[in-house]
């Protein structure tokens, strides 16, 4: 590959990106506002976050869980939060007996408490282990957010609160994602450092 192809290749990531994030900026900021009051009330009342997602979402489930345990730009106590993506024992002890679909449920059942937030990540909305952690979520009295892309699927139709990034490029929905996960914990730091 010539050089001039690669930055041109690099150029149109960038120019995608960008487009991405404006879309995302012109967007009601209600649902990402609603998802940090969510999460900072449970956190207030001893409660506690459960993030979780596949693949890339996986990895943005363990980036939220690890700024609101040790801190993200301010010093303030820590906060609880556990992704439900980091035990290799655990995931593959459910998926070999009750199968991948239930590797969220069963945490979310041994783990949630109502009060609790199930905060699930999926750019497709439409993953089955992540719609069956929120449905049971909902059943079990903990608070629901759904961060999407697409049309936001079942999931986003089963979370109480449904942030939305809609694109079609997964690329570009995940690089959305960590910027509204940014945004989610910069307000929620600053809730717990003024309660």
């Amino acid at each position: 590959m010539r050089t001039d192809e690669a930055a041109a290749i690099v150029a149109s990531v960038l120019a995608d990106a960008i487009a991405t994030h404006e879309r995302v900026s012109r967007l009601d900021p209600a649902p990402i506002v609603a998802a940090a009051a969510a999460m900072a009330a449970s956190l207030r009342a001893g409660g506690r976050l459960l993030v979780f997602g596949n693949g890339g979402s996986a990895a943005d489930a363990q980036h939220a869980a690890a700024e609101l345990v040790g801190r993200f730009e301010r010093e303030r106590a820590a906060l609880s939060a556990v992704a439900l993506t980091t035990d290799a024992s655990v995931l593959t002890s459910v998926a070999n007996d009750y199968g991948f679909e239930r590797v969220f449920a069963r945490q979310i059942e041994a783990l949630g408490r109502p009060g609790d937030v199930a905060f699930a990540i999926t750019t497709s909305g439409r993953s089955p282990n992540v719609v069956a952690a929120l449905r049971l979520a909902r059943e079990r009295g903990l608070r629901t957010i759904a961060l999407t892309g697409r049309d936001g699927g079942e999931a986003g139709r089963e979370a109480e609160v449904h942030v939305n990034v809609p694109s079609a490029s997964t690329a570009r929905v995940q690089e959305a994602h960590r910027t509204l996960l940014h945004a989610i914990c910069a307000v929620v730091e600053k809730a717990m450092a003024d309660a």
